[in-house]
């Protein structure tokens, strides 16, 4: 079996799909933590409360889950559903991911940066992963970004089909392909 972009581009899907799941739970948990802390905890006084860069990492997360296997779906079932099945529609949505996941990486960094000191506590440990996940989950969306656009760039396929399987001038019966020229 030959290594193909669409492949490629499967693998780094999938890769992100687990990513978003594991920061579906750590941002969870998180949650939960902030929302029901233990008695006694000094964290925030021991009141209960909440960190909205945790909300818009979990909001990116669940999004992220949604989307990645319609677009598997599309890829490997050569399934055509209009505009938002084209690769302008794949980087319009891999772009608003890309900033969503930026801005949840990098406010997240911002805040909890060095948790080196407070590692032998479950919501330190928590935290550090959920950033590392964080950034982890947007290289990828970086790296299908660049591979959207450069694909599509190359072979002028903008509105084509994402599953890039699409040309316009050829045409098929059979087993006997035939080409037309342009």
């Amino acid at each position: 079996m030959p290594i193909t972009v669409n492949r490629i581009r499967i693998f780094l899907y999938v890769v992100l799909f687990l990513f978003s799941a594991v920061l579906l739970g750590l941002t969870a948990a998180r949650l939960h933590y902030t929302l029901h802390v233990p008695e006694g905890d000094p964290v925030n006084g021991g009141n209960d409360f909440y960190d909205p860069i945790v909300v818009e990492l979990l909001v990116s997360s669940v999004l992220t889950l949604l989307w990645v296997p319609w677009v598997i779906h599309v890829i490997a079932k050569t399934s055509d559903y209009g505009w938002v099945s084209t690769f302008a529609g794949e980087t319009v949505s891999l772009f608003i991911f890309f900033v969503m996941w930026l801005v949840g990486s990098a406010v997240s960094t911002h805040s909890w940066g060095d948790l080196s000191w407070c590692h032998i506590y479950r919501p330190c440990r928590i935290l550090t992963a959920m950033v590392a996940f964080s950034w982890m989950g947007f290289i990828l969306i970086f790296i299908l970004l660049i591979t959207n656009l450069m694909f599509a760039i190359a072979n002028h396929a903008f509105r084509q089909p994402l599953h890039g399987r699409y040309d316009p001038r050829a045409s098929g019966y059979g087993h006997n392909m035939t080409q037309y020229q342009a």
